[in-house]
């Protein structure tokens, strides 16, 4: 598969299909400015980059990486595109330890094989709902734990439509990332509250409808027994 726009101005350009088979997906926003949401394990940066070039965008202009978790297959590029160009790491300040630390076992590194250099975060997000305007428009930035205590899902209204990045509302939930199932009963009924018209998740695509955006984030409830 290759990278294409989901809706103007906003790209995917990385996960499984299009980069490797580890990588969560990597979304890109065009705001003037280039955002990265996400940036794989870390072992397809090139073809990430080449991806960014064959949208005919510059990856020079990628200033923000903005990202949702602590988790390796979401992390992974970051420490080199940052590196490359300059870019600043953005995350929430109870997943920015992981990150810092190398934290083998926080941040999945373990379940890869593999190991994360201590990475010093740039921006670390505190509130409930931090907006960046950025380009002249607004990307809200909420905090959203279950799978993990700073895990965070970002929103921007393009067009008229309510685009959502919501990475791995499928979890898992587990004891050793620190998740907490009321957390994500109370985040997940959020997320459904924004009433979003396209989700961009972490591993399984792009939900283009209201409809299959409400019926996926129920669906994954479900599997947690949440009512």
């Amino acid at each position: 598969m290759k990278p294409f726009e989901i809706i103007r101005g906003i790209f995917i350009v990385g996960g499984p299909e299009i980069t490797d088979g580890r990588d969560g997906c990597v979304y890109l926003i065009n705001l003037r400015e280039l955002v990265l949401i996400d940036t794989g394990a870390g072992w397809s940066v090139e073809k990430i980059i080449s991806n960014i070039n064959r949208l005919g965008l510059d990856p020079s202009n990628l200033t923000k990486i903005l990202l949702t978790h602590c988790h390796i297959d979401h992390i992974g590029g970051a420490p080199e595109i940052r590196k490359r160009f300059g870019s600043r790491i953005y995350i929430h300040k109870l997943d920015a330890p992981p990150l810092e630390n190398g934290d083998s076992i926080l941040t999945a590194a373990g379940w890869y094989q593999t190991t994360f250099p201590q990475t010093p975060v740039d921006v670390r997000f505190d509130l409930p709902e931090e907006v960046l305007t950025i380009g002249g428009e607004k990307v809200v930035c909420l905090h959203s734990p279950g799978h993990t205590p700073g895990s965070i899902s970002i929103y921007l209204d393009r067009d008229g439509k309510r685009v959502l990045f919501a990475q791995d509302l499928h979890g898992p939930l587990l004891q050793e990332f620190g998740s907490s199932l009321e957390d994500y009963r109370l985040s997940t009924k959020k997320l459904l509250d924004l009433e979003a018209d396209i989700l961009c998740e972490g591993h399984f695509g792009i939900y283009k409808t209201k409809k299959d955006v409400k019926d996926y984030i129920l669906s994954c409830r479900r599997q947690y027994k949440v009512e």
